[in-house]
């Protein structure tokens, strides 16, 4: 099974949770799927929810005083880059200690006038930013033009739009941009280990790896986007180096290391 491969990087990152919206706004600490797609789609110039909503405004122009039966439909959906991607599978690995990134709050002014309705209009913001984050990401080859079309601008490193990480504070780095043979065989001679991220279904009790001290990370963290309203949908992710009672349903070997997808 053939996968592009490439480090995706930055000097910071914010993926804001949206359960958190008042003193302190606060990130995941890995990039997760949906954000991950809207990078990808960035890169090949898909339109995202801006444009979408630009869409839905303009039809809501339209029918300003038509009657119900003559009325355009309002056509939510997904935004571009998620209907075309959203079936790629995809596998994150953090290249962190125990796959856990500093975290730093920064503390900054939206002086636009119209921000805050305190006198002056001036609003304190106050932001959880990832320090120095850095991911392996691999994308599957399903042989759909979506993926076709990301390994041509990957490997030619080029983009359509500057890629990201959460903001457009947080310009990324792609490199290391290579495709690569994947294997069926996982390399199971110590057990069942996993290197990247995956989808927590089972408990683990298993032993660490030989030499080394135990840890599990684990964030539940979007995977999905729901469709009517652009919710996020989400899975327990986990990164450990304990042994798995029960291997992901999608995974592949490469250089000694299992990957899972998703």
């Amino acid at each position: 099974m053939k996968a592009i491969s490439f480090n995706l990087s930055a000097k910071t990152a914010m993926f804001k949770k949206p359960d958190v919206n008042s003193y302190l706004y606060v990130t995941y600490n890995n990039i997760h799927k949906p954000a991950l797609l809207g990078l990808l789609g960035a890169i090949v110039g898909l339109a995202g929810y801006n444009q979408l909503s630009a869409k839905n405004r303009r039809v809501d122009e339209f029918n300003k005083g038509k009657k119900k039966a003559e009325k355009q439909e309002r056509d939510e959906g997904f935004p571009e880059f998620y209907e075309k991607l959203k079936d790629l599978k995809v596998s994150i690995t953090p290249l962190a200690p125990h796959g856990y990134f500093s975290k730093k709050v920064q503390v900054f002014n939206n002086s636009v006038g119209y921000a805050s309705k305190e006198m002056g209009g001036n609003l304190i913001v106050r932001e959880q930013w990832l320090e120095k984050p850095k991911w392996q990401i691999m994308i599957l080859d399903d042989g759909s033009d979506a993926y076709i079309k990301l390994k041509e601008y990957l490997l030619a490193g080029k983009c359509v739009f500057i890629p990201y990480l959460g903001k457009n504070d947080h310009p990324a780095t792609v490199d290391e941009v290579q495709e690569i043979e994947l294997s069926k065989e996982l390399c199971l001679d110590e057990g069942n280990y996993m290197d990247s991220l995956f989808i927590r279904k089972s408990e683990i009790n298993g032993y660490e790896r030989e030499g080394e001290l135990p840890f599990i990370f684990q964030e539940v963290s979007p995977m999905r986007l729901q469709e009517e309203f652009h919710f996020y949908e989400y899975e327990t992710l986990c990164f450990t180096n304990c042994e798995l009672e029960e291997m992901p349903d999608v995974c592949y070997s490469f250089r000694q290391k299992n990957y899972a997808f998703f």
